[in-house]
């Protein structure tokens, strides 16, 4: 049974950081593929960061140099480092993970909300 359970998200002022979790269970990362995505609202979700099939990363431009995704293989645990947080950066992100051969994930965990005010 695939879980995933996304924390650190919270409230933080711009120009501030946070580090989200993503725990994963019944998710192999070599035949899984994860990444983060976020849904602010009335938009609908688009992808942050994840990783590619070969293993290297992918970021919206929106992310680039801002945010990194990283995983723990030994902890089953994916992050995604955001700093510089901006305003618009404000939404709930979830974690998602997909087969190889899928497009778009199959499984998704809860979501967290981050919201950037001052």
């Amino acid at each position: 049974q695939v879980q995933l359970v996304e924390s650190g998200g919270g409230l933080v002022q711009p120009g501030g950081s946070l580090r989200l979790s993503c725990a994963a269970s019944g998710i192999i990362f070599s035949i899984h593929v994860m990444g983060w995505y976020r849904q602010a609202p009335g938009k609908q979700r688009e992808l942050v960061a994840s990783f590619t099939n070969g293993g290297s990363t992918n970021y919206a431009d929106s992310a680039k140099g801002r945010f990194t995704i990283s995983r723990d293989h030994a902890k089953n645990t994916v992050y995604l480092q955001m700093n510089s947080l901006k305003v618009e950066d404000t939404a709930v992100y979830y974690c998602g993970a997909r087969r190889l051969t899928a497009s778009t994930p199959n499984y998704w965990g809860q979501g967290t909300q981050v919201t950037v005010s001052s």
